[in-house]
């Protein structure tokens, strides 16, 4: 069994507009999320061993954020996740070694939300119970997605992943966990 962490970065600074969109950085509420975040991940034992992560700044930051880690995983960023589809993102995954037990990957809706719906299948999110539910509700900026994939990484597609849990920076908030 396989573990896919799936990380939209966490809220972002719009202060300057003439900024390009792929420099823009945490505000202030994204880095108190990711804080909150990164306690949850450690709470839980979600500690991956490869990190697939936008090259944008936000994503970078994000990243930064949920460090130090106890083992440290293998970052791979990636320019080709900035505003990626859930086409783009399966085909990142698809090149991770067989030998990889946990990646997260950290990029950009809305490729994130496709992707997790996309992955828990369309029975899961019809029937599904409360992570569903809250999943299919969107993929807010800070969320996390956990599945549980039983196949290889090259053969990951539509339903293949198990959703185990899915997180916001709210619901964190609302369990005192921030």
């Amino acid at each position: 069994m396989r573990q896919l962490l799936l990380l939209r970065h966490a809220k972002s600074s719009w202060n300057d507009a003439s900024m390009p969109d792929r420099e823009r950085p945490l505000n202030a509420r994204g880095r108190r999320a990711v804080v909150a975040m990164r306690h949850a991940m450690r709470d839980l034992g979600l500690a991956p061993d490869v990190v697939l992560v936008s090259t944008a700044r936000r994503t970078i930051e994000t990243l930064e954020a949920l460090e130090p880690w106890d083992d440290t995983p293998l970052v791979e960023p990636m320019d080709s996740l900035y505003l990626a589809d859930p086409i783009q993102l399966t085909a990142a995954l698809h090149g991770v070694a067989e030998t990889v037990r946990s990646v997260l990957l950290i990029g950009h809706n809305p490729g994130m939300h496709d992707l997790a719906v996309t992955l828990a299948g369309p029975r899961a999110m019809r029937g599904g119970g409360e992570h569903e539910r809250a999943l299919a509700a969107g993929f807010p900026t800070g969320a996390l997605a956990e599945f549980v994939v039983a196949g290889s990484w090259w053969d990951l597609r539509e339903g293949g992943g198990r959703l185990v849990r899915f997180l916001t920076p709210q619901m964190l908030e609302g369990t005192g966990s921030s």
